[in-house]
């Protein structure tokens, strides 16, 4: 199970410790954060307590309507539960039924001077990003007009070729032979190069070569969004390859749907120059227009012509 240390994310929202609980070995486990409402009214049947709860203005204006004994009573009860931290934002003042509660429990309180939609937000980017699913994969990432681009197929193929004539005409570099894979949210990949490569590329008869001094810190990115899998192969005179682009193909990575291609290779085909074509064709569909259909279309509308 992959989890993130407390007083790591501590550090990273700087957020003060209120109580006197120790943080350094509790773990967090999940991305979900939850604001306490119905807990509030001691409805706990359905309670994600293995997530950092948050405290917002709402909450701790509905306790101060409460008398002392029945704050007192609903914060004993909610924290009974194994709860990985309580933290308060805004900066609002914390009740002393919530100290001794907390204390009394062994749970960590902390506040953060954060308004708490924006804080709620950031935490569940940060936590989806460290704690989302992962794989690596065999290939190169690159950024071609805004498009990342995870270009896969056999050892040798070419894909290190392809984006080194990529990175010459002007489009960012981000990973060569493997490519780590974070989910960050429910239809985002993210890709990066592990640390040990970050930068460098491997061309067969030339070695290992570093992009960013060759050819400036303008031409690589430490991670990109993955937006289509380009899949190169050797040409196969015997297989159908596909001429309209009609039908969308797509590949299935870490559960999310992404676009994909397969370009034969064969001698004088320029791979950089229709990797740069994919990428602004996949750029068009995404703002709603496809030559494919487009044309399709038309074919269709001209067969209604000369049949009548």
């Amino acid at each position: 199970m992959k989890y993130k240390y407390l007083k790591d994310v501590a550090k990273e929202f700087n957020l003060e410790l209120l109580n006197d609980v120790d943080i350094i070995k509790r773990k967090i486990t999940t991305t979900n954060v939850n604001r306490p409402g119905l807990h509030l009214l001691g409805f706990f049947d359905v309670f994600g307590s293995n997530a950092i709860q948050v405290f917002g203005k709402g909450e701790m204006t509905f306790l101060q309507t409460l008398s002392s004994e029945d704050r007192k009573l609903i914060l004993d009860k909610f924290f009974t539960f194994d709860i990985p931290c309580v933290v308060i934002a805004r900066g609002l003042e914390v009740f002393s039924e919530m100290f001794e509660s907390s204390k009394n429990n062994n749970i960590p309180m902390l506040v953060t001077n954060t308004i708490t939609t924006i804080f709620v937000g950031q935490l569940m980017s940060y936590l989806n990003y460290e704690l989302g699913d992962s794989t690596s994969m065999h290939g190169v990432l690159v950024e071609v007009y805004g498009e990342g681009i995870l270009i896969t197929g056999e050892s040798g193929v070419g894909k290190s070729e392809t984006a080194l004539e990529l990175i010459k005409r002007g489009h960012s570099f981000i990973a060569d032979d493997v490519v780590e894979i974070k989910k960050i949210s429910y239809n985002i990949l993210e890709g990066q190069a592990p640390k040990l490569l970050k930068y460098f590329m491997e061309i067969r008869g030339l070695g290992l070569i570093d992009i960013g001094r060759l050819f400036g810190m303008g031409s690589i990115k430490d991670s990109y969004m993955i937006d289509m899998v380009i899949n190169l192969e050797n040409w196969d005179g015997n297989k159908e390859y596909d001429r309209a682009g009609i039908e969308e193909q797509k590949t299935t990575i870490l559960g999310i749907e992404i676009p994909c291609v397969t370009i034969p290779i064969k001698p004088g085909r320029n791979l950089g120059v229709i990797v740069e074509s994919a990428a602004m064709n996949l750029r068009q569909k995404s703002l709603g227009y496809s030559a494919a259909k487009v044309l399709n279309d038309r074919v269709i509308k001209e067969m209604k012509k000369k049949s009548k």
